[in-house]
């Protein structure tokens, strides 16, 4: 099997799979940085996990992490939704993104974000999804938006 690190492998080549899909984010850039890893899914969304770091912290005292590294959850989770609604990865682009936080992430804890794309068109994906900690019942956030896809579906 392919490492990230081989140029043979591309998102573009890839169907969707669980392994591939921890391979791909830990060989890429921001995520791989974050130590974003595969969660879980199922037929229709999909589950990145955020581990808590310190450097991930925003206010030292707190021990809260900062809102970038979840955005970044969020935006992963949502995207991969849309590689696994198509079965393939493509080319696409996050159009918008909007993330209403509900409260604080618990300090020490992992950030679980569920992506989930609804409605695939043409050349839009529709997605929606949260990031919580504990239960999903007790979300963190609540995130809505669009992907350009750029590819058709």
């Amino acid at each position: 099997m392919a490492e990230p690190s081989d140029p043979n492998i591309t998102p573009q080549n890839m169907a969707f799979d669980p392994a591939k899909v921890g391979r791909f984010m830990a060989g890429a850039g921001h995520s791989g940085w974050l130590g974003m890893q595969y969660h879980g899914h199922c037929n229709d969304w999909i589950e990145l996990a955020l581990p808590w770091r310190e450097d991930l912290v925003g206010v030292p005292e707190s021990g809260l992490l900062a809102s970038g590294p979840i955005i970044t959850l969020m935006d992963m989770a949502t995207s991969m939704s849309v590689w696994l609604r198509r079965g393939t990865f493509g080319h696409q682009a996050t159009i918008d993104l909007r993330i209403d936080y509900a409260r604080a992430a618990r300090p020490h804890r992992k950030v679980i974000g569920r992506g989930e794309c609804y409605r695939l068109s043409r050349s839009i994906a529709f997605v929606r999804g949260i990031a919580y900690d504990d239960s999903p019942d007790d979300p963190i956030a609540s995130v809505a938006g669009t992907f350009m896809v750029m590819d058709g579906a």
